[in-house]
């Protein structure tokens, strides 16, 4: 019974047409727009910072550093926009997240994800499409305010929830 079940399913699954998925991305214009955005946001507060974009694969798309930031910043900043995108949260939340609940203390132990505030998910009409992290702007607040303030200035209120 269960290998005719099984010859079932394949026998439908060959008759389904196999066509390219159609996904929205960021651009290299639109993770330009991101990084400029979120430089100018922490200007606001009269700090700089470095910002990074990825893409829907985790790719680095758009990388600018404002002026005297520590190099370790470049890379936070990126972890950060990985770590958001990867998992589709805040990543302040899921530092929370991480530090309260048992079953999620283990994020901490993924090399690739950066528990700290300032990196958020770039949401299109509900899908996440990449991610953004800040970094240097004088702690996790700062950091999350230039990203929020970036997406929202970039993309409008309306199309950052998940």
């Amino acid at each position: 019974m269960l290998s005719l079940v099984a010859i079932l399913s394949a026998a439908i699954a060959a008759t389904i047409p196999a066509v390219p998925l159609e996904r929205k991305t960021v651009s290299l214009a639109l993770a330009n727009s991101l990084t400029g955005a979120a430089i100018a946001s922490c200007r606001t507060i009269g700090r700089e910072s470095v910002v990074a974009v990825v893409d829907r694969g985790g790719n680095l798309v758009s990388l600018q550093r404002g002026d005297d930031i520590g190099p370790h910043n470049t890379l936070a900043a990126q972890r950060k926009a990985f770590t958001a995108l990867s998992t589709k949260a805040n990543t302040t939340v899921l530092a929370q997240r991480a530090a309260s609940d048992p079953t999620s203390r283990n994020l901490v132990t993924i090399p690739e994800l950066l528990l700290l505030g300032g990196g958020m998910p770039i949401v299109v009409d509900g899908d996440v499409i990449g991610g953004i992290g800040v970094a240097g702007s004088g702690g996790s607040a700062n950091d999350e305010r230039c990203a929020t303030e970036a997406i929202a200035q970039v993309l409008g209120k309306a199309r950052m929830r998940p």
